[in-house]
């Protein structure tokens, strides 16, 4: 939780100021012994709907795997734990040699599902 107040700070005093052209804070959180690292150029929340915006070379990053995009939209809980994540424009997935790329992923995170959608592509290294 600390870690997303830094990042709302940081955003908010920037926003003032005019003058962000990218928020970053702590890792958010540890993952199966893993930090989950995400930066973006702009975040907005919107605290009483339990949404959340990141914008801007969007850069999400969990051990071996890593994520861009240009915008990730997000649902969580009160606690705040992410329930539900959207990924859209140049998704790009990485790990372990393998590249996927698509114009959208979406991430269920109640049901542990994720889809990419829109011509999607996998490419691995040298080919299969």
């Amino acid at each position: 939780m600390k870690s997303i107040a830094q990042l709302i700070i940081a955003t908010a005093i920037g926003a003032m100021a005019g003058t962000v052209s990218s928020v970053r804070a702590e890792p958010l959180v540890v993952l199966g012994g893993e930090m989950l690292d995400v930066s973006a150029q702009r975040l907005d929340v919107e605290i009483a709907k339990g949404q959340a915006i990141l914008e801007g070379q969007v850069h999400i990053a969990l051990g071996s795997l890593e994520a861009q995009c240009d915008r990730v939209d997000i649902k969580y809980d009160e606690a705040p734990q992410v329930r539900w994540a959207r990924g859209s424009g140049n998704v790009r997935l990485s790990v372990k040699g393998i590249v996927a790329t698509a114009q959208s992923l979406e991430v269920d995170v109640t049901n542990k599902r994720a889809q990419l959608l829109g011509n999607v592509r996998l490419t691995r290294g040298r080919g299969w």
